[in-house]
């Protein structure tokens, strides 16, 4: 008899990871594409220092309460289900035994198994067996609101922080080159590691990160030209 083993999968991770990798690319891009922008327009290195630390700020919070707003209505959701389940179970208990049956009959078990294993879930937890197999909610992938604002905030300031490092070190005169520079490297960096944490190609998600984050800073060093106004 073989011995039960745990497995960690990659959608254990998928709450944390999707906020994480949104926020440090969104950091990284939004914040060197306006270093970028006001660096092409004439601006002094206080001036685009400035810039960049409250775009970092800035683009924290926002991330964070919008992440926020968002997983939350996410929960609310849930909450409401699993209280109209948990309702429906007080109140109509042997139809909510037959379709748990039917759910499992669905899946390729016989009709006396399907009631079997459907009886023997239910005497441990009703809910539960409910919420993972009637309406697809899992511990592992539930709405988690504040883990995801604080990984998203973090995540965003950990990547605003790059082209603000490249701003402090480059002389003045080359800051614009020099957080292009950096910033794709980064990007390469961030994507390729996303991917490989969620089982894609590392190149293919480094390249379309790089892609992106090119075109973003090439049209704020546009506008930034088109304005050429120092502040």
């Amino acid at each position: 008899m073989r011995r039960w083993h745990h497995e960690d999968h990659r959608s254990a991770h998928a709450g944390w990871l999707r906020a994480a990798v949104l926020g440090a690319n969104d950091g990284i891009v939004s914040v060197a594409g306006l270093v970028v922008g006001v660096a092409a327009s004439g601006a002094g290195a206080a001036a685009v220092l400035a810039s960049g630390v409250a775009g970092m700020v800035a683009g924290a919070m926002s991330m964070a309460a919008g992440e926020y707003v968002s997983v939350q209505s996410q929960a609310d959701t849930e909450h409401a289900d699993l209280a109209k389940e948990r309702r429906e179970l007080a109140e109509q208990p042997e139809s909510e035994l037959a379709e748990l049956t039917h759910i499992y009959a669905r899946r390729g078990l016989t009709p006396e198994l399907a009631r079997e294993v459907a009886l023997q879930l239910t005497a441990h937890d009703a809910l539960a067996s409910h919420a993972r197999d009637e309406l697809g909610i899992t511990e592992t992938l539930r709405a988690r609101p504040l883990q995801a604002a604080g990984a998203s905030a973090v995540a965003f300031a950990a990547g605003s922080a790059l082209p603000i490092l490249a701003v402090l070190l480059a002389p003045a005169s080359r800051v614009e080159t020099t957080t292009i520079a950096i910033t794709l490297v980064a990007l390469s960096v961030s994507g390729g590691l996303a991917a490989r944490v969620g089982g894609a190609p590392v190149l293919r998600g480094a390249t379309r990160v790089v892609f992106w984050g090119a075109l973003a800073m090439a049209a704020a060093a546009l506008v930034g030209r088109l304005f050429h106004v120092s502040v």
